[in-house]
């Protein structure tokens, strides 16, 4: 994989595990982000404790398979984010909530880089 894919492909990673990170640190923030209110009691520990790890899993996966140049653990972050994107717009169509355009793009966005990436390494046996 080339030095620019390889860079274009660490930020995102870059971006997630500083925002899961965030989640510790300033729940208020991250969560004004999203468009979401912090919670208090249980919701925050859930908020905290999955969106947190959601992100901080997902952006070590992508640096892990830059490090290691395995394509799985691309292709593991990039079905956290295909998901992601799924269950908004089931979120949307079945419960009502908005139709977040914007961030089902990007997640798509960013899935389609890391398969791409994950194309370009060479196939493991």
């Amino acid at each position: 994989m080339n030095k620019i894919l390889r860079l274009v492909v660490a930020l995102p990673g870059i971006f997630f595990v500083v925002t899961g990170l965030r989640w510790v640190v300033s729940p208020t923030s991250v969560a004004a982000e999203f468009g979401m209110p912090v919670l208090e009691g249980v919701g925050l520990s859930t908020q905290i404790g999955d969106l947190g790890s959601f992100f901080v899993a997902c952006g070590l996966f992508v640096l892990i398979g830059l490090v290691t140049q395995k394509r799985s653990w691309f292709y593991a972050s990039a079905m956290l984010l295909c998901f992601t994107a799924l269950f908004r717009v089931l979120a949307w169509l079945l419960h009502g909530a908005s139709f977040t355009a914007d961030m089902i793009i990007v997640e798509i966005a960013i899935s389609c880089l890391l398969l791409f990436a994950a194309s370009r390494l060479p196939s493991q046996r």
